[in-house]
Order: C-alpha cells, then sequence, then structure tokens
C-alpha cells in the first residue's frame, strides 16, 4: 500500500555505515521525541530542517495512515506549536488550516516544537502513559511539502527515566537515534517504547538466506507465556511462507510484530512494510491465545498481499486525505480469507473452526442488500466511507455497503474451489503466481493484472474473464453449495423452517435484528435503517419508529419482541402497532424463513463423502509444510 523508492531503498538496507555518514551529509530532517509528561499522555517534539531555500515552509499533520483508507483528523492533538531559527530566536508561523502550517520568511534552518496529546492504542493513532508511549508516525509527526524523499532522523528522549527500550522497523543507528530513507519509509514505521517481552527467531528461505522474526509484547504476561505463544507465532509464519514458497525480503533482515495486550486498548491490526502493530483488548495472552492469533495470521500475510503486492490505486500512498482504491476485495479480503485458513492448516484451529469462518463469508455475500446491490469493487471503494471513520449523522451503510473483508473473503473461497475441482489447481498456486509477477518485483497492480495473471495461470483466458465479470465487476454469486459439496461440505439453512422478521446491521441467525436493542418506557425503538428485503423492511418499518405492540402483546424489549415471533411460523402474519413523528400507526410484518446458512460435513450431516470429496477437503485445509 506504501510507496517506497526502490532503487534508493535497496540500495541502503546494504549500506555500511560510511555510506550512512554520506546520506547524513544530505542534511537529514532531523526529529526528537521526549517524555517529560507522559504522566498526562504528552510527548514534546521537535523537528528541525536545514538547507532550506527562501521560499515559504509550509508544514503538516497528516490526515490519513499507512493501511486506513479513511481520512484521521491527526491535527487535533497537537498545540502549542512554535517556529524558530537557528539562533532560537522566534519565527512567524501562520496557520493555514487546521492542520497545515507556514512560515512564510526564514534563513536556511529552521526548527518547529509542539506538543503531542495521545490516548488511543490502536493501529492508527498514539497513546503515552508511563507504561509505554506507543507511536504511530502519522500522528505523531509534522512533515514539510516538497521533502517527502530526504533521509530521516529520530532520536527518542527520556528511555532510561521511563524504563524503555524502542521497537521498531526503522534502522537503528546508535544512541536512541533511528533513520528512515524518506517521509513514505517513516510514516510506515510505528514505534512502541516500553519494556516489553521479547522473542525472537530464524527463518530460512528456500535460497539458504536466514531472516530474523521477532515477538515483542507489552502484556502482563510473564516470559514464558510469552514463549509459549511465540512457539504459535511461529507456526503462523511457516505455514504462510509455505504458500508463496519463500519469506519477502524484509529491510534489514528482520520483521517485528508490534504487539499490545491490554483491556483499555482499542484494538486493531496494522501492517506495515517489515512489522505489524497488534493491539487487542484481553486481560493477558495467557487463556486467550487462540482467540489472539487470528489477528497475527491475517496480518503477517500482508507481509506479501498489500506490502509487496500493492494496488496501483494506493501507489503513493497520500496522507493529506483518504485514499481509495478498487482493489480492496483482493488486498484484505484474500487477506481475510486465508487467515482463517492458515490456522486450521497449522492445527491452531480446528476445521469447524474454518467452516465457521466459510459461513460468516458466504452468509455475508448470499444474505446482505450490499452485496446483492454492489459488486466488490464497489464495496473497495467505500472504504473511504467505512474504515474507522466517524459520523455523527445516521447513513444507510447496513443496506448499501459489504465489507470488503468478506466480500474478497467470499470471492477467494470460490475460485480457491473452483480452481481445486475444475483444474486441479489452488487458490495457493494463484498467490504464488501473483507474487512472482507483482510482489517479488513490487511492480504495483491493477484489476486487470490480476485477472490477466489468472487467464495465463489457468491457460483459460475465458475462465479469468468469466470469473472477473460475473464475481469481481458484477453481482453474480458463486454457486457456494454445489463447489463445497466437491469437498464433502453441505451448505444449509441453519434455521430451517424457523420464522423470520428481519436483521439490522450485521448478520445473525439467531434473533431478530430489525429493530434496537436501546429501550424506552412507550415500547422499543428501531434506532438504525432495517435492511432491504426483509420482512420488518417491507412492513414499512424503519429508524425512528417505535414498536409498542406485536400480535397484541405489550412490546417493552427486545426479548418480548423475539418470543412473538419465535411462536410463529414462516409465513404467519404479525400485526403490529407502532409510533413514530407523524403519529400511531399499524402494519402488518409477513414472517418467513431464516435464511441464514450454515455450513457443516458430510459426516455430521449423516452422508458418507467420496474418496475424491475427503482428497479435496484435505488437500485444501491441511499443512502446507514439507
Amino acid at each position: 500500500m506504501k510507496k517506497f523508492l526502490l532503487p534508493a531503498f535497496t540500495a541502503l538496507t546494504a549500506l555500511t555505515m560510511g555510506t550512512y555518514a554520506s546520506a547524513i551529509a544530505q542534511s537529514p530532517i532531523a526529529y526528537t521525541v521526549s517524555f517529560p509528561n507522559a504522566i498526562h499522555h504528552e510527548a514534546e517534539i521537535s523537528v528541525q530542517f536545514k538547507q532550506l531555500t527562501a521560499a515559504p515552509l509550509r508544514v503538516r499533520m497528516s490526515r490519513s495512515s499507512p493501511g486506513r483508507y479513511a481520512t484521521h483528523e491527526f491535527g487535533k492533538n497537537i498545540y502549542h506549536v512554535k517556529a524558530f531559527n537557528a539562533a532560537g530566536k522566534p519565527l512567524v508561523l501562520n496557520q493555514l488550516e487546521g492542520d497545515v502550517w507556514e512560515i512564510p520568511k526564514h534563513e536556511a534552518e529552521v526548527q518547529i516544537k509542539y506538543t503531542l496529546f495521545g490516548n488511543w492504542v490502536d493501529g492508527t493513532y498514539a497513546a503515552i502513559d508511563q507504561s509505554h508511549a506507543h507511536l504511530n508516525m502519522p500522528a505523531t509527526l509534522m512533515w514539510a511539502y516538497g521533502m517527502d524523499q530526504k533521509p530521516i532522523t529520530v532520536q527518542f528522549n527520556d528511555l532510561k527515566k521511563q524504563g524503555w527500550r524502542v521497537i521498531t522497523q526503522l534502522k537503528p543507528m546508535g544512541n536512541d537515534v533511528f533513520y528512515a530513507a524518506n517521509l513514505q519509509y517513516l510514516m510506515d514505521s510505528p514505534a512502541e517504547l516500553t519494556l516489553d517481552k521479547h522473542v525472537s527467531w530464524e527463518v530460512v528461505n528456500p535460497d539458504g538466506k536466514k531472516q530474523e522474526i521477532s515477538l515483542s509484547t507489552h502484556s502482563d504476561d510473564d516470559q514464558a507465556v510469552v514463549n509459549k505463544f511465540a512457539d504459535m507465532v511461529k507456526r503462523v509464519v511457516l505455514e504462510e511462507q509455505a504458500i508463496f514458497g519463500e519469506l519477502p525480503a524484509f529491510d534489514y533482515g528482520k520483521y517485528v510484530f508490534l504487539h499490545d495486550v491490554h483491556p483499555s486498548t482499542a484494538g486493531d491490526g496494522m501492517e506495515h512494510r517489515n512489522s505489524t502493530v497488534i493491539v487487542q483488548p484481553a486481560k493477558a495472552i495467557e487463556g486467550n491465545e487462540r482467540r489472539l492469533l487470528g489477528t497475527f495470521s491475517h496480518e503477517f500475510f500482508h507481509s506479501w498481499n498489500v506490502e509487496r503486492i500493492r494496488p496501483k490505486t494506493l501507489e503513493p500512498f497520500n496522507f493529506a486525505h483518504a485514499n481509495m482504491s478498487n482493489e480492496l476485495w483482493f488486498a484484505e479480503g484474500f487477506t481475510q480469507y486465508y487467515g482463517a485458513l492458515t490456522l486450521t492448516r497449522a492445527g491452531l484451529n480446528s476445521v469447524d473452526d474454518m467452516l465457521s469462518s466459510a459461513t460468516g463469508l458466504i452468509n455475508s455475500v448470499l444474505n446482505t442488500p450490499g452485496a446483492a446491490n454492489f459488486s466488490a469493487v464497489e464495496s473497495s471503494r467505500y472504504a473511504v466511507f467505512a474504515d474507522a471513520n466517524v459520523a455523527v449523522d445516521a447513513t444507510n451503510k447496513a443496506n448499501i455497503f459489504n465489507s470488503y473483508y468478506s466480500y474478497g473473503g467470499a470471492v477467494a473461497l470460490a475460485l480457491d474451489l473452483q480452481l481445486r475441482s475444475e483444474f486441479n489447481l489452488t487458490l495457493d498456486n494463484y498467490m504464488r503466481q501473483v507474487w512472482l509477477a507483482h510482489g517479488k518485483t513490487e511492480r504495483a497492480y491493477t484489476i486487470p493484472d490480476l485477472q490477466n495473471v489468472l487467464a495465463k495461470f489457468t491457460g483459460k483466458p475465458e475462465f479469468a474473464a468469466g470469473f472477473f465479470t460475473k464475481y469481481v465487476y458484477g453481482l453474480q454469486k458463486a454457486d457456494y453449495a454445489g463447489l463445497l459439496d466437491k469437498a464433502g461440505l453441505v451448505l444449509k439453512r441453519e434455521r430451517a423452517g424457523k420464522a423470520w422478521a428481519g436483521r439490522l446491521g450485521a448478520l445473525s441467525s439467531r434473533s431478530s435484528e430489525g429493530v434496537s436493542r436501546s429501550t424506552a418506557a412507550e415500547g422499543l425503538m428501531i434506532s438504525s435503517s432495517t435492511l432491504m428485503g426483509t420482512p420488518v423492511y417491507k412492513a414499512g418499518l424503519d429508524a425512528g419508529d417505535m414498536i409498542t405492540v406485536a400480535d397484541g402483546k405489550n412490546v417493552k424489549d427486545m426479548t418480548t419482541f423475539n418470543e412473538v415471533i419465535a411462536a410463529h411460523q414462516p409465513g404467519d402474519e404479525v400485526k403490529i402497532q407502532y409510533a413514530n413523528r407523524t403519529g400511531k400507526h399499524e402494519t402488518v410484518i409477513v414472517l418467513e424463513e431464516d435464511p441464514g446458512l450454515t455450513l457443516v460435513t458430510y459426516e455430521k450431516a449423516g452422508k458418507t463423502p467420496s474418496a475424491a470429496q475427503l482428497s479435496l477437503r484435505n488437500d485444501w485445509l491441511s499443512s502446507k509444510i514439507k
């Protein structure tokens, strides 16, 4: 997702200290980050620019962050912004926008100082307290227009005072100073400053080259627990290496998981070129290992798919506004599919766990209005509004958007099963071909590029064209029941014969969620849009309506409403009394059979799979480590 000047950066990875000194002679942009008031979530930051021309110097805070597609107003958390010349004399500093400043007149050297407030631990923002400084660089460091390619140093102060060490993919240069070749690499390099529990191990590529993988954990677990968890992460790393045939060539030969576990965190996973931030709101790792591993499986897969197999729509990444992409169904969705599949192959999750994940993917495309009315490409584009974007006004998101994670995951599932059953090939093979064509070469791709790889790989251009036309650009959905049957799996209604009134938002087959969970003395308020095509939608009920009576019973909460629905059969009519700003009304909900699907093996369905079905299933779900 991030733009790197490869010739310059590749050369940098092999630089000696002498060549580094030559780069430093270019007068790098120099940041200093200090923590005199960590207890109150503040950092003091200065940035020094040298060898400036006489043109006005314009600086800003970012509005977007690598791996995020919507805007995030990082400028709101900096204040006391001041500028000085080399002698420490204050300069005129004009604020042009909420996050943009300009120094109209200056000499060759300028220093800008400001205070950063950070108290949100996730993969995007910054957080500072006495236990750590969790720094995502777009949320932390101001940058200057026109200086994208200048080398950069960052010095972290107060480490001994706080009892911290620095964990980051930035190149350490000694004396708590770290180096980035350019702005893109800096912004893509989060740092965790803390007293961590650390585990490192080596992984060997087929060419014999060894690379170091590290798990850096900030949690309340003891080292033995972290060691045991690292053993599980090792299995994930090896399974994903087997898919692509090799690890990427990590810069400086190292990759690190920046892992933060505490109930107070926001939770997140955010991929970067040679690291990933994984924030998990749990009390501890111990006792939650299997639940926590899913993020590791997903994020490490991004080392190939997104970080090096990169969509051209995100090249270069723009830090000043939202970054829209057509390809998130592949970048995030295929990664979502492999996240679950890898855990089952590694023996860390069961076959049933994988089938449950597949069920969720299938339900998302077969039983949501978003997938019925909008393509995988359109779903990807909506990320600029959906990816942790905040809106105070109501949206109709539930009816127009199906997450590109699940949408793309369902496309991946369909392609994998089609390749296996029709071509005796696999999605693993396809991903490896995409890696060789666009990842290892770091040649950004378009959707036609992905189609071309599939056409060459299968030797069937007409198959590739049809698949992309129907399932990527179009609204058609694969025959999942037929494809899964070839693996000895049965796709069926989870609550066959059970009455259903409709759903609101996320798919749930356990209750009627056409109304909100909020209650009021007068009845049950619908707070969000009802879903197109559901019984409650057809009955004319929507946000702002308050259900007071259902089937002659007073409705005070969701439990009462669900009980009324559960007492009926599909096809029954339930009379509803409701009120809104136009007065009191009546309507009728015509109940339907719950469309929610579930996936079970032939064996659990009382059927006997054939040898061919078992062979396909076992090859699909079994370990690929040789």
